[in-house]
């Protein structure tokens, strides 16, 4: 049975470029992949973390089957994480892949000094958030704001 290890991107590969042409059309239809540069300032930047579900097949061969952003930064009253833009492969959806990501951005959340761990979820993604309530996130009572600089 293949292993499905969490690892954090540490450099920009061809199979992560491709992984991301592959998810991203999965998880918006109104942004395109990330450019090979973009892939990059993410991967560098000191304020995200680009976590990986990678499936090590038993016959040689890995596969990304999914990722998560965790974005943190210091702020006067503390040390703030956010999980933003996570997908997993529709072939690999059912399988704890996504349980796995959270899971581990959590632990890397807490390991930085962040209390508490925010995210969203559109209410049509009904599997997802059912997953985020099931490890323990809550709604919180709040406005979301948005402003568009387009």
């Amino acid at each position: 049975m293949p292993e499905i290890e969490i690892v954090e991107a540490t450099e920009v590969t061809d199979e992560l470029v491709e992984a991301f042409e592959r998810l991203v059309p999965q998880l918006s239809r109104s942004n395109p992949p990330p450019s090979r540069d973009e892939l990059a300032a993410i991967v560098e930047s000191p304020a995200s973390i680009l976590l990986l579900a990678v499936e090590h097949a038993d016959g040689g061969g890995d596969e990304i089957l999914g990722s998560l952003t965790l974005a943190w930064f210091r702020i006067p009253t503390g040390v703030r994480a956010w999980i933003e833009d996570v997908v997993v492969d529709e072939a690999a959806r059912g399988k704890g892949v996504g349980e796995k990501l959270n899971h581990h951005a959590l632990d890397v959340a807490r390991s930085l000094g962040a209390r508490t761990v925010d995210l969203t979820s559109r209410p049509s993604r009904e599997a997802a958030n059912r997953l985020y309530q099931r490890i323990g996130f809550e709604p919180r009572e709040t406005n979301v704001y948005r402003y568009s600089l387009d």
